[in-house]
C-alpha cells in the first residue's frame, strides 16, 4: 500500500515536473488559444449570419439597401460591450462619497467657465424652452464631461452586438432601427456615429429613440447633430427636459433634514406633499430653518441612502431629471452641479 501510496506520488510529481517546463507550458497555452480562437470564430460567423438577416428584415421594414451597405460596412461584434452589459457596476458608495467623486472642484470650475463662455446661447435656448440655462450645463458636464468624452464605439456595431447577445433583443433591435433611420435621414454618416457601449450618443448620450423624440436641428444646417454643434447639443437637451415636465420656476430640490422618528415609508416620489405639509412632519431646510413659503409647490422626500445619510427634498424637476437617468445619484450629480453653478464659491 505504501508502495502504491509512493508510485502515485512520483506520478503526480512527475505530472507537475512536465507542466513547469517551458515547452510544456507553451503547448498548453498555444491549446487553450487555439480553443479560444476557434469559439471567437464561431460566434463571429454566428453574428455574421446574424447581420445578414438583420439586413433582410430592414429592408422588409422599408430601408434603403444604400443605407444598409453603408450602416453595415465595418459591423464588428463587440465582446466588450456584451461584458459590459451582463457586468454593470453596483454603486457600493454613499452620496457623501460619490459627490466629490462624480463633482470634483475642477469640474465646478469648468462648468462655470462652460457656462460663461456659451452664455448668450444658452441663455437664448433657456428662454425659448423655459430651462434654466445652469441644467443643461449640468447635465452636459455628468453626461460626457461637456462634450470631451462621449464614447468610442461604432453605435451600430454596438447595438447589433447587444441585440445578438440575445438579453435583450427587442431592446436593442429597436434602438438599432432608430440609429438606421438617423443615418437614412442624413444626421450624421455611420463611421462618425459614435457613442457608449449601449449605444447612448453624442454630447447629450442620447440613445437612439431618445434622439428621434427630442434632438433638434437649432442651428438650421439640416442635420440634429448632438456630436458636433453645441446649439443642437443644447437645444436637445432643454426640449428632453421640457418634454418630460420641467418647471422653470423652481430648482430640482434640497437638502433637507429630517426627524429622527420620520416615517420613511413617506420617501418615495409616488409620495407628493405640500411643502408646509413636509414641514407639519418635521421636515426643514438644512439649517433648521422652516421651508419655503410657497403653496404652489409639490414635492417628496427621497432618502438614497439612510436616514443618516443625505435626504432631499424632491420637486418637479427632480422628477424630469429622473426620466433621464433613474438614478438618485446621478440627479443628485446634476442638481449639485447646477447649484454650484448659480451659487459658485
Amino acid at each position: 500500500m505504501k508502495k502504491l501510496t509512493t508510485l502515485s506520488s512520483v506520478v503526480a510529481l512527475t505530472s507537475q515536473l512536465l507542466l513547469a517546463l517551458p515547452g510544456t507550458a507553451i503547448a498548453h497555452e498555444e491549446e487553450s488559444k487555439k480553443e479560444h480562437s476557434h469559439e471567437q470564430q464561431q460566434i463571429e460567423q454566428k453574428f455574421n449570419d446574424y447581420v445578414e438577416a438583420l439586413k433582410e428584415e430592414a429592408i422588409a421594414s422599408g430601408y434603403k439597401p444604400e443605407t444598409l451597405e453603408r450602416a453595415f460596412a465595418d459591423v464588428e461584434y463587440y465582446q466588450r460591450a456584451v461584458e459590459l452589459d451582463k457586468n454593470q457596476p453596483e454603486f457600493k458608495l454613499t452620496l457623501d462619497t460619490y459627490l466629490p467623486r462624480a463633482v470634483p472642484e475642477w469640474k465646478a470650475d469648468k462648468a462655470l467657465e462652460k457656462y460663461r463662455e456659451h452664455e448668450q446661447l444658452l441663455e437664448k435656448i433657456g428662454q425659448e424652452y423655459g430651462v434654466q440655462p445652469r441644467f443643461i450645463v449640468a447635465l452636459w458636464g455628468i453626461e460626457t464631461n461637456f462634450g470631451s468624452f462621449t464614447g468610442g464605439f461604432k453605435v451600430v456595431s454596438a447595438l447589433t452586438t447587444l441585440a445578438f447577445d440575445g438579453r435583450r433583443e427587442a431592446f436593442f433591435k429597436k434602438q438599432l432601427w432608430e440609429a438606421l433611420t438617423i443615418i437614412e435621414d442624413g444626421h450624421i454618416k455611420p463611421e462618425q456615429m459614435k457613442g457608449s457601449w449601449a449605444g447612448a450618443m453624442g454630447q447629450t448620450q442620447f440613445m437612439p429613440s431618445s434622439f428621434m423624440s427630442y434632438a433638434v436641428d437649432y442651428d438650421g444646417d439640416g442635420r440634429k447633430d448632438i456630436w458636433n454643434s453645441h446649439g443642437d447639443v443644447f437645444a436637445s437637451a432643454a426640449n428632453y427636459l421640457k418634454s418630460v415636465g420641467w418647471r422653470d420656476d423652481v430648482t430640482w430640490g434640497r437638502q433637507v433634514q429630517i426627524p429622527a422618528e420620520f416615517d420613511t415609508t413617506l420617501a418615495d416620489l409616488d409620495v407628493k406633499k405640500t411643502l408646509q405639509d413636509w414641514q407639519a412632519l418635521g421636515v426643514t431646510r438644512m439649517d433648521g430653518s422652516d421651508l419655503p413659503n410657497r403653496t404652489d409647490i409639490k414635492a417628496s422626500v427621497v432618502i438614497p441612502d439612510d436616514k443618516q445619510g443625505r435626504v432631499y427634498l424632491a420637486y418637479a424637476n427632480y422628477d424630469a431629471l429622473m426620466r433621464w437617468n433613474r438614478s438618485h445619484y446621478f440627479v443628485a450629480a446634476v442638481g449639485y452641479l447646477s447649484d454650484r453653478i448659480r451659487f459658485p464659491r
